[in-house]
C-alpha cells in the first residue's frame, strides 16, 4: 500500500544544489527516464532526475557506489537496459526500495556524494527515448466535462451517452506511432465529409488538435483471466507521464461511428520522457466523489479507499508556440490549465475495469487518461473545446489566431503538483511540432 514515508519529507535537501531551488525534480520526486548524451553512440540507459542533472543508474550499478538491500540491488541491476520494462516487471517493493536508497544517497551530507558525483550528467546535454517498449495502448475518456462538451458538438441532441457514468470508456489505440517528447510529425491525410456534401473527400486534415492527457504506465501485469482488484490496482501502476494524443477532428467526425477512433488518432501520440512514480504523488492523493444524483460506481469499481484517496491533484497546462511567435521572440502562449482531480474515473478504476473481463496487462502497457478538461471553459484540454468547434478563434501573441493547429505549431504541456507542507513535484514537459502534410501521401 502506498503511504507517506520519509521520502516525502519537505525538509529534505539534496547535495545537488539545483534540486533545492523550485525545480521540477527535487529529491522528493526522483522520476526515471531512458537517456544518453546527445549526439553520442552511447547505449541508452536508465537515469533518475535530480534538479537539472541526471544520475546515470547504469554507471552507479556497475560501480558499486550504493549500498543496497536485495530488492534495491535487483532493481538497480535492470538500469543498464535501454527500456524500463524489466524494472517495471519487478513490482512495487523493488521500485520503492530503489526510490528509498536513492533518496538517502542524494540527501545533503550523504556519504555516497563523492562516489555518485562522477555519474551525474547535465540534462542540457542529453537525448531521450521512449521510457519502455509499449506493448499495448488504451486511451480512456475520463473527463466528463470533455465528454459532454465534445458530445454536444458531435451529437447536440445526445451529448453524453448513457454508459458514460457507469463504466470507464476506452478504446485500444496504436502503440507504434507513440514517440517521446521532441517528436515532429506530418499532418495526416484521410477522408472527411462536409455535412452538405454528397460524398467524402480525401486530403490533409484541416482540423488538427491536441489532447491534454496523462499517460499511465503499467508495471507488473496480471495473468489472463485473473482480474486486478480495485484496491490492489495501484500496485500495478509504475508511474505517470504527460501525454499528447493528437487528433484529426475532421477525420474523426466522419469515421468514428460505429467503432470509434481510427485514422483520426493513430498517426501520432507524444509522451514526456520522465516517469513519475505513484509513490512520489502520495501527498497529492485527494478524495474521489460523485455528485449525489449521479449513479454510484458498481461494487467492483467502488471502495472506501478509492473514495478517500482515489483522485490525484495534478495540474496540467497546455501552451502553443507558432513558427511566427518563435521568429518574433515570443514565449509560448498558455491556452488552458486544468487538474486531473476533476477526472470522473480514477486510475485504479481504469486498471480494475480494464482487467475485470480477464484481460491481461503487461509491463510497459500504456493508458491515456483521455483529454483532461475542467468544469470551466478556460480549463478545456483541446482546441475543439476552446474554439467551440472552430467557431471562436483564439488570439495569440503577435496577432495570429487559431481555431485548430497550423503547420509549424509546437504544442507544449507541463504538469506539476503543489500542496502546503510538501515539496512541489514536476513532470517536466512534453512537446512536439506539426509538419506540413507529406506531399507523397496525397499522390
Amino acid at each position: 500500500m502506498l503511504t507517506l514515508n520519509e521520502t516525502h519529507d519537505a525538509n529534505l535537501l539534496s547535495w545537488v544544489d539545483s534540486a533545492n531551488d523550485r525545480s521540477d525534480f527535487p529529491i522528493q520526486n526522483l522520476p526515471l527516464a531512458v537517456f544518453r548524451r546527445s549526439g553520442s553512440d552511447e547505449p541508452f540507459r536508465v537515469g533518475v532526475a535530480i534538479g537539472d542533472q541526471i544520475l546515470d543508474l547504469a554507471g552507479v550499478a556497475q560501480s558499486d557506489a550504493l549500498t543496497t538491500d536485495n530488492l534495491c540491488a535487483r532493481a538497480l541491476a535492470t538500469c543498464g537496459d535501454d527500456t524500463l520494462n524489466r524494472l517495471m516487471a519487478l513490482g512495487l517493493p523493488h521500485w520503492s526500495a530503489l526510490r528509498l536508497t536513492l533518496s538517502r544517497a542524494l540527501r545533503c551530507e550523504a556519504e555516497e556524494q563523492t562516489a555518485l558525483t562522477r555519474w551525474l550528467v547535465p540534462m542540457t546535454g542529453v537525448e531521450y527515448r521512449l521510457p519502455c517498449q509499449i506493448g499495448d495502448y488504451t486511451d480512456f475518456y475520463t473527463s466528463i466535462y470533455h465528454a459532454t462538451s465534445v458530445g454536444s458538438l458531435f451529437r447536440p441532441d445526445n451529448p453524453l451517452l448513457p454508459n458514460y457514468k457507469w463504466l470507464p470508456i476506452g478504446y485500444h489505440g496504436r502503440s507504434s506511432s507513440i514517440a517521446v517528447s521532441g517528436q515532429n510529425f506530418h499532418r495526416p491525410y484521410g477522408q472527411t465529409k462536409a455535412p452538405d456534401a454528397q460524398e467524402p473527400a480525401f486530403g490533409p486534415c484541416r482540423r488538427l488538435d491536441y489532447e491534454l492527457e496523462l499517460g499511465i504506465f503499467i508495471g507488473t501485469g496480471n495473468d489472463a483471466g485473473a482480474a486486478i482488484q480495485l484496491d490492489q490496482a495501484e500496485q500495478h501502476v509504475f508511474g505517470l507521464c504527460l501525454f499528447n494524443d493528437w487528433s484529426a477532428r475532421d477525420l474523426q467526425a466522419w469515421e468514428y461511428q460505429p467503432l470509434g477512433p481510427f485514422l483520426a488518432k493513430n498517426f501520432a501520440s507524444t509522451v514526456s520522457p520522465w516517469v513519475i512514480s505513484l509513490e512520489a504523488l502520495v501527498p497529492f492523493f485527494v478524495p474521489f466523489a460523485r455528485p449525489a444524483d449521479d449513479p454510484q460506481p458498481l461494487p467492483y469499481l467502488n471502495s472506501e479507499k478509492n473514495c478517500q484517496q482515489g483522485a490525484v491533484d495534478i495540474q496540467l497546462s497546455a501552451h502553443l508556440l507558432s513558427a511566427q511567435m518563435s521568429r518574433q521572440g515570443h514565449a509560448p502562449a498558455q491556452l488552458s490549465q486544468s487538474s486531473f482531480r476533476h477526472s470522473y474515473w480514477t486510475i485504479n478504476q481504469m486498471v480494475a475495469h480494464h482487467t475485470v473481463n480477464g484481460c491481461n496487462l503487461q509491463p510497459g502497457d500504456l493508458f491515456g487518461s483521455g483529454t483532461q478538461s475542467g468544469p470551466t471553459p478556460e480549463e478545456a484540454g483541446s482546441l475543439l473545446e476552446l474554439s467551440c468547434g472552430g467557431k471562436i478563434p483564439l488570439t495569440l501573441p503577435g496577432g495570429e489566431s487559431r481555431t485548430f493547429l497550423e503547420d509549424g505549431d509546437t504544442v507544449i504541456f507541463t504538469g506539476w503538483c503543489e500542496k502546503p507542507g510538501f515539496a512541489r513535484i514536476g513532470f517536466g514537459q512534453v512537446q512536439a511540432t506539426v509538419l506540413p502534410a507529406h506531399p507523397d501521401m496525397g499522390a
